[in-house]
């Protein structure tokens, strides 16, 4: 009965997220006049639909994703509404649309999320544990951090999140003391090694709550939002210098499992999960990568640049090898994924 009440939510989870996404493609297009031929939510064979004016709308069996297809989209098409005969600056909209519906999605989620906690957790240090190393070495009470390591954290989770980066103990703190900015270099931190080997910080410090008021609530949502987003860019920075090995990277089986995981504690965790999967696709979707709603935009933006469109063939050839690329590397993180569950 677990299991498969984790499917469902597993599904539920994807599908939010895909649907979402291509609504905004689709309600986008619509309003720019292009004519949407199909709105499909899943792939593979289609088991149920309904025609609608112009567009088909459809349920296919494999719930894995979706796709909006306009007139004129991968061919050339002098059908009235044809993307392809859209101003460029219609089709950058659709283009975007689907990656800002994610993102809005996501703020949604965290406002929702926000609001229900007790308080908000601040950057500012409340007290210290007794003989606490990082007060020894640097940090005071009431200091207001600003950044790590010279990246800004917006959030409590962000500091967090860049202990985790951090290896060696000694960390650069930017605080705001006194109304003043105040570099604070090499605070050291004691280390322990987890289970894994993995060195980890003896966090010695403590934050004070911050108030809830309606702004308060909203800059907080906010700023998760900036940090979810950020934090594709890290990972993929990480993988490039080999902070992080491309093998832990997680794909669809792996996020199952995680969704799972959550859902055994309560619907807050999935909820935060559903929040950063939509903000993290959104934000991917962006990377100027053949294949991806990124490298059509760049194409998009050449063309607007230049006054004429860059032959088609070209972005075929290109998109085709991204596609490549992408399916290889989503095959390469599913076969990590499995290995993991199953304990290689």
């Amino acid at each position: 009965m677990s299991f498969l009440v984790n499917m469902v939510v597993s599904i539920l989870v994807f599908g939010v997220v895909i649907v979402i996404h291509e609504f905004g493609h689709f309600i986008v297009a619509k309003k720019s006049g292009i004519k949407v031929n199909e709105f499909s939510i899943g792939m593979g064979p289609k088991i149920a639909g309904v025609k609608k004016g112009e567009t088909d709308y459809s349920v296919r069996a494999l719930p894995i994703g979706g796709y909006v297809a306009m007139e004129g989209e991968d061919e050339e098409s002098d059908c009235e509404g044809s993307f392809s005969k859209a101003p460029v600056q219609n089709r950058i909209a659709v283009v975007v649309a689907g990656a800002v519906m994610n993102l809005v999605l996501g703020f949604c989620i965290l406002l929702f999320m926000v609001s229900k906690q007790d308080a908000i957790t601040s950057r500012t240090v409340s007290k210290f544990h007794e003989n606490a190393m990082t007060q020894q070495t640097g940090l005071r009470v009431d200091d207001e951090i600003v950044a790590v390591n010279g990246r800004r954290c917006y959030i409590a989770n962000d500091i967090i999140y860049e202990f985790a980066r951090t290896q060696d103990g000694i960390i650069d703190f930017t605080v705001r003391r006194d109304g003043k900015t105040v570099e604070l270099n090499d605070v050291t931190f004691e280390t322990y090694e987890n289970e894994d080997g993995i060195k980890q910080l003896v966090l010695d410090f403590y934050v004070y709550p911050a108030e809830k008021t309606p702004v308060s609530v909203i800059r907080e949502a906010a700023n998760w939002t900036v940090s979810y987003a950020r934090m594709i860019f890290l990972t993929l920075i990480d993988m490039v210098t080999g902070h992080v090995a491309i093998n832990q990277m997680s794909g669809p089986v792996g996020i199952v499992s995680v969704i799972s995981e959550a859902t055994s504690v309560g619907w807050q965790p999935v909820l935060n999960i559903l929040a950063l999967i939509t903000i993290n696709l959104g934000i991917f979707n962006l990377v100027p990568f053949p294949a991806l709603d990124g490298g059509r935009l760049v194409f998009l933006i050449i063309e607007f640049l230049r006054g004429k469109p860059i032959n088609p063939k070209y972005e075929i050839w290109v998109n085709t090898a991204g596609m490549l690329v992408l399916l290889a590397f989503m095959a390469f993180v599913t076969f990590s994924d499995i290995t993991r569950l199953i304990g290689f």
